[in-house]
């Protein structure tokens, strides 16, 4: 009996091994190049793949941070699955006040330094703009999305998606440069196990 229960349990680890390997097998690499209108690379574009099977495979990020120094949010632009928490450190030696009121996550922090109590959970997808009350130019940005294949461009506007599942899609692309509450440029993709490049022009960024 003990034989059979070991051999049993050995077929289905086997099994859903090759099932995995056969679902790493069709993932593809997605190599993206974002531009603004003029042709010229954009860095800290924040690019995305959406589907409902994307949806359904979001995990949180806990305990991240944004940190406040030199009076001005660090870093920039972030990128999170829905359902992250945010901590807002204040490393300052003057107190700041954050807040935003935008529709993905309204919220403040009121006047403080160090640490806040609790992280900030963020369960909503979309834009997120942050402000302090004290200090007018520091300003932030957050996009939450309902997905696991998102990331940043770099300095030369380039990302890498890697091991993205094969499938049909939705990519996106925003920058923090776009018009006050303009959505995210999006197009449809369709993904292989052969790795792809993919351009995207961003019209509309202003510097």
């Amino acid at each position: 009996m003990v034989s059979s229960v070991h051999a049993q349990t050995t077929r289905i680890f086997f099994t859903a091994m090759a099932f995995w390997g056969c679902v790493a097998a069709q993932a593809g690499s997605i190599q993206v190049q974002v531009a603004d209108g003029a042709g010229k690379p954009l860095s800290d574009a924040v690019v995305f793949l959406d589907s409902p099977a994307a949806k359904a495979l979001v995990k949180p990020v806990l305990g991240m941070e944004i940190e406040q120094v030199s009076r001005q949010f660090a870093p920039r632009v972030t990128v999170m699955p829905v359902g992250s928490t945010v901590q807002f450190p204040n490393r300052d030696t003057v107190r700041h006040h954050v807040y935003s009121f935008s529709p993905a996550k309204n919220f403040e922090l009121k006047l403080y330094a160090g640490n806040p109590s609790n992280p900030v959970l963020f369960d909503k997808p979309g834009v997120v703009v942050l402000g302090c009350n004290i200090h007018d130019q520091m300003v932030a940005w957050m996009l939450v999305v309902d997905t696991p294949y998102y990331g940043k461009t770099n300095a030369a506007g380039q990302l890498t998606l890697a091991g993205v599942p094969a499938g049909s899609y939705r990519l996106h692309a925003w920058h923090a440069g776009l018009p006050v509450g303009a959505p995210a440029q999006e197009q449809p993709l369709s993904v292989t196990s052969a790795d792809a490049s993919v351009a995207v022009s961003l019209k509309g960024v202003s510097p």
